[in-house]
C-alpha cells in the first residue's frame, strides 16, 4: 500500500491498537475482533513473543481491512525484520535517526516516540510522519493542548493510558489520533476467547474519537 494512503488511513480511523502480551496465542483473532470494531491500525510490539510471525498472520488473515504495523522498534536492526515479517507502519517509544531512515527507505509510515518539545520537533524535522507522545499520561490532554500551541505542525499520538473515558478529550487537545494498548487489548477478554468485547470497546473509541472531532468542527 502507498504510503501516503497508509498514514490517511490512520489518520482517518484516529486510533490505533497496541498489542503487548505475555502470551501470543489468540492475538490474531483479537486483532480480528478490534478490526470489526472500526479500528484498522493495529501494532504488535517487538515485546511480545512472535511479533514477526503475528505481523505475517495477522496481514494474511486481514488482508486489506487492516494495517499491521510494529511497535516498541528500537533501532535499525528490529525495524528491517518488521519490514521483512510484512509491516506496514513502525511505531518507536524512543527517538531514533537511524530507525527514522529504515522506515523512510521502505517507504512506511513511521512513529517515534518522544516527550519534551525539543524531541518532538527532532522527531519531525528528522521525518516522522506522526510522533508518539509517551507517556501521554504523564501530562495528560493538557500537555497535548500546550505543546500544539508552538508546535502546531507537528501530528501527534497520545499513548499511555488513552481510554474511552479520556480519547476524545485527547482529540479535542490537538492529537491527530490516539493509541491504545491495554484499556483496549483485554488479556483476560482474550483469555477467556471473549472477542465481542474487544468489538465493542473498539466501537466506542472510535465512537469518541470521531464524536470529538465533529465538536472542533462546531
Amino acid at each position: 500500500m502507498d504510503k501516503t494512503i497508509a498514514l490517511q488511513h490512520i489518520l482517518d480511523c484516529g486510533v490505533i491498537a497496541i498489542f503487548r502480551a505475555a502470551n501470543p496465542i489468540g492475538l490474531v483473532a483479537a486483532a480480528e475482533a478490534i478490526v470489526a470494531g472500526g479500528i484498522i491500525a493495529v501494532e504488535f510490539t517487538f515485546t511480545t513473543p512472535d511479533a514477526c510471525r503475528l505481523i505475517g498472520a495477522t496481514r494474511e488473515r486481514l488482508g486489506e481491512r487492516a494495517l499491521v504495523g510494529a511497535g516498541t522498534i528500537l533501532n535499525a536492526k528490529d525495524a528491517d525484520a518488521a519490514l521483512q515479517a510484512g509491516a506496514q507502519f513502525i511505531v518507536m517509544p524512543v527517538l531514533d535517526r537511524a530507525t527514522i531512515e529504515t522506515a523512510q527507505r521502505a517507504a512506511v509510515p513511521i512513529m517515534p516516540g518522544a516527550y519534551t518539545p525539543t524531541e518532538i520537533l527532532t522527531a519531525w524535522e528528522w521525518g516522522a510522519d506522526l510522533v508518539k507522545l509517551f507517556p501521554a499520561s504523564a501530562g495528560g490532554p493538557a500537555y497535548v493542548r500546550a505543546i500544539r500551541a508552538p508546535l502546531p505542525q507537528v501530528r501527534l499520538v497520545p499513548t499511555g493510558g488513552v481510554s474511552t473515558a479520556n480519547a476524545g478529550e485527547y482529540i479535542r487537545a490537538g492529537a491527530a489520533a490516539v493509541a491504545v494498548g491495554g484499556n483496549l487489548v483485554d488479556p483476560t477478554a482474550i483469555a477467556a476467547g471473549e472477542f465481542n468485547r474487544l468489538t465493542e470497546v473498539a466501537r466506542q473509541l472510535c465512537g469518541s474519537v470521531q464524536n470529538a472531532r465533529t465538536e472542533k468542527q462546531l
